[in-house]
């Protein structure tokens, strides 16, 4: 299965993302781009984005580069920096680039930005792969 079919088929079954409004940009072997629009419903108390809006792109991000290669993978450790906020209206792109992979396991780094380019946050993430492929 090509990596596109397979983000799409995750895509179809994935309803988070799709309530996101996460639009899939581009995908490649270890490799996907996302972008997503900041709605007032995704606002804490502060006026701001909830840190979570973020981490759930990023988490989306990361799972469809991780399981590009045909083999099903699924997160084992993340963390995320939040770096600036990120206001309603704001546009967020979410690239995730492959750090190191071996038989069992990936390393993900996924860098969120804005419209204007600046870094809002940067998450990293650890995935195991099963002994499962996407058919």
């Amino acid at each position: 299965m090509s990596p596109d079919a397979i983000v799409q088929k995750m895509m179809d079954h994935d309803g988070f993302s799709q309530w996101l409004g996460i639009q899939v940009i581009e995908v490649g072997l270890g490799y996907c781009k996302l972008i997503m629009s900041i709605n007032k419903d995704m606002l804490n108390g502060f006026g701001y984005a909830h840190g979570g809006i973020a981490y759930s792109l990023a988490d989306s991000c990361f799972a469809f580069a991780s399981n590009s290669y045909g083999t099903q993978a699924v997160s084992i450790e993340t963390s995320i920096n939040h770096l600036k906020p990120v206001s309603n209206g704001d546009t967020l792109i979410a690239i995730a680039t492959e750090m190191n992979r071996t038989r069992k396991t990936g390393l993900y780094l996924i860098t969120i930005t804005n419209q204007n380019d600046d870094k809002v946050a940067i998450f990293k993430g650890l995935v195991y792969h099963l002994d499962k492929t996407w058919e």
